[in-house]
């Protein structure tokens, strides 16, 4: 039992490989962390290195929260309470990495490939609030923090969708916890929503 905890140790160096740092610094020679928000996701990589290098850091942030639980679950032979815990340590890996001094990302790419595998309905739904959100006030951080805060109403209602059966306590546990980690990453995002300086998108 004791080795299974080096399962979230795994998600968390999984979660930690900064793919949109690494893009941008072979492809450019450039420190993303120096330009654009100073942010390694994919939006900011797509600021400073174009198109392909933001979608190539997307895949692979979502790619490493789902291998993380993937890996957890064939270790485990699908214990749903390893796969949660591992899934929360590979997001808080992407949020404070060990190889760039604990400054990542926002987390909120590698919170969706790490709770397809847990309920994929769940990010479904939150993932049509965030298009909604976004649709309606442009701002994409707004749509990432409204989704957030949706993910562990959408994970408790959906987890065995037509049945009263709640989702396991580590579930509702790693679920809430990462929302509001996430919540709390996007909190310069929120204090410019709130004095109206957020760069909208453009479609």
């Amino acid at each position: 039992m004791d080795a299974l905890w080096l399962l979230p140790a795994a998600g968390y160096l999984l979660g930690s490989i900064p793919f949109g740092y690494l893009i941008v610094r072979f492809s450019t020679g450039a420190d993303v962390r120096s330009a654009g928000s100073g942010n390694i996701g994919a939006t900011n990589v797509n600021r400073v290195a174009g198109k392909a290098a933001g979608i190539a850091t997307l895949a692979l942030d979502v790619a490493k929260g789902y291998f993380a639980v993937w890996l957890a679950g064939r270790v485990t032979g699908g214990n749903i309470g390893w796969m949660a815990i591992t899934g929360m340590a590979a997001v808080i890996g992407h949020l404070f990495p060990l190889w760039l001094r604990f400054r990542g990302g926002k987390g909120v790419a590698t919170a969706v490939g790490a709770f397809v595998p847990l309920c994929w309905m769940a990010v479904g739904a939150a993932a049509i609030v965030w298009v909604v959100v976004v649709s309606i006030s442009r701002y994409v951080s707004l749509g990432s923090v409204v989704a957030a805060a949706a993910l562990p109403l959408c994970m408790y209602f959906l987890y065995v969708p037509g049945t009263p059966h709640a989702p396991p306590l580590s579930v509702s546990v790693s679920t809430a916890l990462v929302a509001i980690l996430i919540i709390v990453k996007h909190r310069a995002n929120i204090e410019r929503l709130l004095a109206g300086t957020e760069s909208r998108l453009k479609f």
